[in-house]
């Protein structure tokens, strides 16, 4: 799979990107390498593959879940401009 310029421009808009005319064609070029590789990728059989959830056999330490801090809640929302049952209240930002 390619990608041209003007498949470059289109992307760029919907992402609300700013690129330069001169850097249209390099990141086109980009792209498209990144697509063939991913293709290529695609193309191999994994069908006996086990997914991992890391690609090392790291084991991760764990530590117990203690309480290690009293409860600060009404300190740290005093300096807040808002606050209603305990919690933040923030500008709506999503409608």
């Amino acid at each position: 799979m390619a990608i041209d310029a003007s498949g470059v421009k289109k992307v760029a808009k919907l992402a609300r990107l700013s690129i330069d005319d001169d850097a249209v064609e390099v990141t086109a070029a980009t792209i498209s390498s990144i697509l063939e590789l991913v293709d290529s990728m695609q193309a191999v059989d994994t069908q006996d593959v086990e997914p991992l959830a890391h690609p090392l056999d790291a084991i991760q330490r764990l530590r117990p879940d203690q309480v290690t801090e009293e409860n600060q809640r009404e300190q740290l929302q005093g300096c807040a401009p808002a606050v209603e049952e305990g919690l933040f209240l923030v500008p709506r930002v999503i409608e």
